[in-house]
């Protein structure tokens, strides 16, 4: 029987294991727990930075990565049999990332109709965030 660790404690049940964190700014990081602190600050081990797009993704290998414990969204166990067979398509990291781009400047036109559409209604606003709540 295992005892229940409250807060941070319980992440070192998680050491030496395959990890996927999610991190604030959107990035999604796979590696293998090496260390924790009081904090949630984490170090990660053979850290590969998965960058999605659609069905399809990319992996760039980042090596040993630190990450601060207020930046992680998501943390959990990567199921290392499911890994070998994944729903997505593995494309190369230039791809990926030529994908990506396309992604965020279509994103970036959506936006500007968005703000566009609600100046000719008469609403300007400075917060861009507010329009994701209204478009």
């Amino acid at each position: 029987m295992s005892s229940y660790l409250p807060g941070t404690a319980s992440l070192i049940e998680e050491i030496d294991k395959k990890l996927l964190v999610v991190l604030r700014d959107g990035r999604t990081l796979i590696g293998f727990l090496r260390s924790i602190d009081q904090f949630a600050n984490l170090v990660l081990h053979r850290t590969i930075e998965r960058i999605h797009v659609g069905k399809k993704y990319g992996d760039i290998e980042r090596g040993i990565f630190i990450i601060r414990g207020e930046n992680v969204v998501l943390l959990g166990e990567v199921n290392t049999e499911n890994e070998a067979n994944p729903a997505l398509i593995k494309v190369p990291i230039d791809e990926i990332l030529e994908m990506q781009r396309e992604e965020q400047v279509q994103k970036q036109q959506e936006e500007e109709l968005k703000k566009k559409a609600l100046k000719e209604r008469g609403l300007h606003l400075t917060d861009h965030s507010i329009l994701d709540d209204y478009c």
